[in-house]
């Protein structure tokens, strides 16, 4: 009896999946539609448009009522749109590697696996190759909840033109691995973003071995693959691709450490349904500057959510502030407080418009 129920249960399932199958064919079909009458209207629309896909998304989760978290059931749907969007435009996003690296797996959670890779070495490569064309969209990290934002990345946003087009957040854990961990470790790679991150578990642990940087995490781990008496601080992707042995996992010092990515791009994002706008802003040296420059947002009713001030690459002494706030550009209150914010300093750049992060 048991078995008939059983065997009934797994025919229901086999039949739903049958259906669910047809009807990404039928959404597969409507998408390589979309992509016709894009062609064909001589139009500048971008095939793809991340308000949009920020749009269908948090509806699959205002709607989830199943039994899957609402994180699940938007991947499903985020890996179903990305292999319907390659039928209309293949996307190339740039990255930085090599594989196995977390901002590998921010490109991955935000475009899905319908898109290519390209690897890149350093964050002015990504800047480059999204900027020759090479890419359409790159990804980089812009801030991190131990460490605060990253320089490196700033500094290119202020000496390159192009745009802020999405951003998404990654849980960051970090492992100690190894070739062999039987073995005595002599010196331990990392990105000094992770070796900041790992700082007082690394004291108490290996107080006398040397800490030595490298361009990511992932390059670490690919160098220890053939390195003996060397471990380095990785994901745990890194770990399975390169096949090494986990020492320790866990190892950063604050759980909950979080990474927030940003996409860039050369296309501006139209208004979606919950935005935010990120500037960079050189203030007057002058009395009262901040209070010039922070004031437009609170008689506009704005938002801020971030206030990050970093050193004007090339330019002792001198600092420049790294804002985001609430609302779209092309919003009044928005665009009015901008407007007042640029009479008051000595430069203004909007970087971007985009969709709040929804997975």
């Amino acid at each position: 009896m048991k078995n008939d129920s059983l065997k009934n249960l797994r025919l229901q399932i086999d039949d739903l999946d049958q259906k669910i199958q047809l009807l990404i064919s039928e959404r597969a079909d409507l998408a390589a539609q979309v992509a016709l009458v894009k062609k064909e209207s001589n139009t500048q629309n971008a095939f793809y448009r991340p308000e949009r896909e920020a749009e269908v998304l948090s509806k699959v989760i205002k709607r989830n009522k199943s039994l899957l978290k609402d994180k699940d059931i938007a991947l499903i749907f985020r890996e179903i749109m990305s292999a319907c969007l390659a039928l209309e435009q293949p996307l190339k996003i740039a990255f930085l590697g090599p594989e196995g690296t977390f901002t590998q797996e921010a490109a991955l959670k935000h475009f899905g696996h319908g898109v290519s890779s390209l690897d890149c070495g350093t964050v002015d490569e990504i800047f480059h190759q999204v900027e020759t064309d090479n890419a359409q969209y790159g990804v980089v990290p812009i801030e991190n909840s131990s460490n605060g934002v990253i320089g490196t990345s700033l500094d290119m946003l202020y000496s390159h033109d192009l745009n802020i087009c999405g951003e998404v957040e990654i849980a960051v854990a970090h492992h100690l691995m190894m070739q062999d961990q039987s073995q005595e470790i002599k010196v331990i790679y990392a990105h000094q973003q992770a070796l900041d991150q790992c700082h007082r578990w690394l004291a108490n642990h290996y107080p006398n071995t040397e800490l030595r940087p490298v361009a990511s995490n992932a390059l670490g781990a690919r160098m220890v693959k053939d390195e003996p008496n060397s471990a380095a601080i990785a994901s745990k992707v890194a770990l399975n691709i390169y096949g090494l042995q986990r020492v320790a996992k866990n190892i950063e010092d604050n759980a909950g450490n979080v990474t927030r990515f940003i996409v860039i791009g050369k296309d501006e994002v139209p208004l979606g349904v919950n935005d935010k706008t990120s500037l960079l802003v050189v203030t007057k040296h002058e009395s009262g500057a901040l209070f010039d420059l922070l004031k437009p947002f609170k008689v506009n009713n704005i938002n801020m959510l971030q206030l990050a001030r970093h050193p004007i690459p090339g330019v002792k002494w001198e600092y420049l502030f790294f804002i985001d706030i609430e609302g779209h550009q092309s919003e009044k209150n928005v665009e009015d407080a901008i407007s007042k914010v640029k009479s008051r300093v000595s430069k203004l750049n909007i970087l971007g418009s985009y969709p709040v992060a929804v997975l």
